[in-house]
């Protein structure tokens, strides 16, 4: 499993930026990018963009049939981390005499790996998970029953995602607040912005918000 990856801002800041992104998200990075920079002027930051070579099967975190189209979840989430962990992370954090605060986050089924991950390692110190896919079957379940390693969640969802006729994409927005809940009772400083309109709606702007967020929180 291999990832092209690209970096942004400034490569010597304490502050790494991890996100998992696609080919459309790519296009539109320096619009984000710019965002982050309005929203957070006087931190300093590099950006790590993960290009996913297939969503569906490298960010799921167990297998699960498909929900829309054709394609189900393969759920090879962990070998994804472990990428990330043992290969790309230490190559651009091997040069720093002291350890990155490093955020990772991304959004929709970016957003809950980047959530999932916070389950698995200690070694984020916030999470960004905008519009995250948290309708993902048995997520919250899986929630309540581990333990999250950050201390930092920003959660956003649009006012309009859970209107959808799909059965189990409608129940994001119960599954969101009720993931707040969750995220609070284990004591972790959370937030759950509301934005408008539906999933498709400025992604480069609320994934800005989410790392933004995380930032002035640090």
């Amino acid at each position: 499993m291999t990832f092209h990856t690209s970096i942004y801002g400034n490569d010597n800041s304490d502050i790494l930026l991890l996100q998992m992104v696609d080919e459309h998200e790519l296009e539109t990075i320096e619009q984000e990018i710019s965002f982050i920079k309005e929203l957070s002027p006087e931190k300093e930051f590099c950006l790590l963009a993960v290009k996913v070579n297939d969503w569906n099967r490298d960010l799921s975190p167990w297998a699960s049939p498909a929900v829309f189209g054709k394609e189900d979840f393969a759920g090879k989430a962990e070998e994804t981390l472990q990428v990330l962990l043992e290969e790309i992370l230490p190559a651009i954090t091997e040069k720093d005499s002291s350890r990155r605060k490093i955020i990772i986050g991304g959004y929709s089924l970016a957003g809950l790996f980047s959530l999932w991950s916070a389950y698995q390692t200690d070694y984020f110190d916030g999470i960004a998970a905008a519009s995250p896919s948290i309708w993902y079957p048995h997520f919250t379940e899986y929630m309540i029953s581990n333990v999250i390693h950050s201390k930092r969640v920003y959660l956003s969802l649009g006012d309009r995602e859970e209107r959808t006729r799909n059965p189990v994409m409608s129940r994001v927005g119960d599954a969101i607040r009720e993931g707040e809940q969750i995220l609070k009772n284990a004591g972790v400083d959370c937030v759950l912005e509301w934005n408008k309109g539906n999933h498709f709606k400025n992604a480069d702007l609320r994934t800005a918000r989410a790392f933004a967020w995380v930032m002035e929180r640090m």
